[in-house]
């Protein structure tokens, strides 16, 4: 097709929320699964555009604050000449794009293009603030109106100025957006105006992500704690009798890990389980694999295996890489009636869950996730053919114990595992300055890689183990864990992080 006649594609304006990836709508998620590009905010969180298709282009537009701004205008042009290429964009934007977003800007821009659009209201900050730092910004008795207030104008604005005395005098709760810098003159006015100088305000910095703070003053003094606190955008400001409802501390900031950083170091794909895990729990979740997965270096052995799969009396999975792998690859070739009366073997819980989600039920794991254990509970099971779907590399454990008590052991690579060389730089500089608290080790082969990418600055965090195995290589490494998982799961991983404090 020539570009002349190449369909015009459709832009989606979408509110990704104030910080929580949970509060993202269903809508939403539907938009950035068909973008071929997304243009995001910095303030969006990046867990958000894991919803995006792995191909899609990502853009971000940065901010002030970043030292790198893209004009209004350049947004514009860059939504337009996406659409006019045929492309679906998603203009990805912090809160929602109707609250002092632009909205009328970024819209209007594209209905003079002709250009189809979409709009995807998101929450706003202003109003997450009632429900992540509990501070009710209507009520019954003290607030039945809330007002959403910008403390930056635009020089070039052609309308009247603000009216600060009719501000003042509003019978409700006054939610100011954007207001840091300019917080003398935003509060000043209220004063001027008439507005009590003891109005109670909350200060509510980074709603909804794991280093959320709220700091109370009254309207008076917001500019002098604002620089005694060293308090830097983004932040509202919930200006109201309401202010004085909330808790001293929310069930946001209560949770156990809240603020908490901890550095997860599972592969790429596997990361979601152990990540969401943390977050849930309050934890401000970092993410540098430690290894790679991918196919094996031939897949001739594993058809070959495939193909004789009724010679077997067990398949032997040792981790989910190897349910997903080895099963894909007997899907591509058929369905699982291949499997025939063969009985499957799962290591633990994480490796059963994944055989689950092909429909299979493990018919045993061991009650302790270990290698030595699966062996113990294979050879009490009857039968002696066995194959075991692992990856390039490992312990031989498992099969040395088979093959000792007289069985018979077929091993087949069904994916590959290789250290991953190099750390992402952000990630690397916050581990030698001692900002993260905890890492997670959750294999052998996470802990050699993680020596060999960080070395002594793996020194400055707590390191967490998921089994006495993995402690065991990291003390052969010259490392001490700090905390060990009592049950060899992600959830162990967790609960051991908990109860370290």
């Amino acid at each position: 097709m020539s570009s002349g006649s190449r369909q015009t594609g459709k832009v989606y304006l979408v509110g990704a929320g104030p910080g929580d990836p949970g509060l993202l709508t269903l809508r939403a998620v539907e938009c950035l699964r068909l973008a071929d590009v997304v243009l995001y905010d910095y303030l969006v969180n990046p867990v958000t555009l894991e919803h995006a298709r792995p191909d899609a282009e990502r853009v971000c537009l940065g901010h002030h604050g970043t030292g790198r701004h893209v004009s209004q205008e350049q947004i514009n042009a860059m939504m337009i000449a996406a659409a006019r290429g045929g492309k679906t964009a998603v203009r990805l934007k912090a809160g929602d794009p109707c609250v002092f977003g632009c909205l009328a800007e970024e819209a209007g821009a594209l209905r003079a293009a002709g250009i189809p659009l979409e709009i995807v209201p998101g929450i706003t900050a202003g109003l997450a603030v009632a429900g992540y730092a509990e501070i009710p910004v209507t009520h019954a008795q003290q607030a039945s109106a809330v007002a959403l207030v910008t403390g930056h104008q635009r020089r070039d604005k052609t309308v009247p100025p603000m009216d600060y005395a009719s501000l003042a005098s509003f019978p409700g709760t006054l939610i100011f957006y954007m207001g840091v810098t300019s917080a003398a003159e935003w509060s000043g006015a209220l004063l001027s105006g008439g507005k009590s100088p003891q109005t109670p305000v909350a200060i509510v910095r980074r709603c909804c992500w794991a280093d959320q703070k709220t700091i109370r003053c009254t309207l008076a003094t917001v500019a002098a704690t604002l620089a005694a606190k060293q308090i830097r955008p983004p932040a509202v400001f919930v200006v109201g009798d309401v202010v004085d409802l909330a808790p001293e501390a929310s069930w946001f900031v209560e949770r156990p890990l809240f603020g908490t950083s901890v550095l997860v170091t599972r592969p790429g794909e596997q990361v979601h389980e152990l990540r969401d895990r943390l977050a849930a729990l309050g934890a401000d979740v970092l993410v540098q694999p430690g290894i790679e997965i991918g196919q094996p270096p031939d897949w001739t052995p594993v058809d070959a295996a495939l193909a004789r799969l009724q010679q077997y009396d067990w398949l032997v999975f040792s981790s989910s890489n190897g349910v997903r792998y080895l099963l894909d690859r007997l899907l591509s070739g058929g369905d699982l009636r291949r499997l025939g009366s063969i009985r499957l073997a799962a290591i633990g819980p994480g490796t059963a869950a994944e055989l689950a989600k092909y429909h299979l039920r493990a018919d045993l794991m061991p009650d302790e996730y270990r290698a030595e254990s699966l062996a113990e509970s294979l050879l009490g099971a009857g039968g002696k053919r066995f194959l075991l779907a692992r990856a390039d590399r490992g312990r031989q454990v498992l099969p040395e114990r088979l093959v000792a008590a007289g069985a018979t052991v077929d091993q087949i690579v069904a994916y590959s595992s290789r250290e991953v060389a190099v750390a992402d730089a952000e990630i690397a500089a916050a581990l030698g300055e001692g900002r993260i608290a905890w890492v997670t080790v959750t294999s052998s082969a996470i802990a050699r890689s993680l020596s060999a990418m960080f070395g002594d600055a793996l020194r400055q965090s707590r390191l967490v183990s998921i089994s006495p195995i993995t402690s065991g290589v990291l003390r052969e490494l010259g490392y001490e864990p700090a905390a060990e998982a009592s049950e060899y799961t992600m959830s162990g991983v967790v609960a051991a992080i908990v109860a370290a404090g």
